[in-house]
């Protein structure tokens, strides 16, 4: 059996002026040459989409990228696509890191939280891939770090448990095919939780980045 593939591409899909240009995105799909595509997508809204292709989501948060070029370059090529995102749309407002604060206090730590992503555009472009080095999940740790430490009972909900979720679904899939070509795509935060996730299965290989 040929080993199983599993490849890690953090999309960050039309940020003005860093090269994140769906031509960009789908000549690394195409290069990676998927047998299964895991995205960064609601199951619901995976399903209201098979209902309707002219339905955008439940709640409109899969990004475009995939009604434009992923979702039909899965049904032109038989590549399974495997839907792995999970919230709770009810109470997703409620654990808001920042609710419990006012005022000043409350714009200082949205600030905060615009410095961090500057931070991570400044290394935009460590690898050839934007977004997808060990410099930028570097530095998403410590900003996942931060809100954890602002507020623990949000970033379990927003966060961990979300990140287990996904990651489990991944794994599960990686059960269901292996000896394939298995492509997960997310936002580039959730790069670092990806890796570590999976880098301890046997008998895979992770590309992490997709090119070097």
């Amino acid at each position: 059996m040929n080993m199983t593939i599993v490849g890690i591409l953090g999309s960050m899909y039309g940020i003005e002026g860093y090269d994140c240009t769906i031509d960009l995105y789908a000549t690394l799909i195409t290069e990676f040459n998927p047998d299964v595509i895991c995205g960064e997508v609601h199951p619901n809204t995976w399903n209201v989409y098979l209902s309707d292709k002219t339905k955008r989501g439940f709640w409109g948060e899969a990004e475009d990228i995939y009604y434009d070029w992923i979702f039909p370059y899965c049904e032109e090529n038989s590549v399974v696509f495997l839907p792995v995102d999970w919230f709770e749309l009810d109470v997703w407002n409620d654990f808001d890191p920042f609710l419990k604060f006012e005022g000043t206090q409350r714009e200082a730590f949205q600030n905060k939280l615009a410095d961090w992503f500057e931070q991570q555009k400044r290394v935009w472009n460590a690898t050839p891939i934007p977004f997808n080095s060990k410099q930028y999940d570097d530095i998403a740790r410590q900003k996942y770090k931060w809100l954890y430490d602002i507020n623990t009972e949000s970033q379990i909900f927003r966060w961990i448990c979300r990140n287990q979720i996904m990651v489990q679904r991944i794994r599960n899939t990686i059960k269901r095919h292996p000896g394939q070509r298995i492509l997960c795509i997310a936002g580039a935060d959730h790069n670092y939780c990806y890796y570590d996730g999976l880098k301890d299965l046997e008998d895979i290989t992770i590309q992490y980045p997709l090119k070097q």
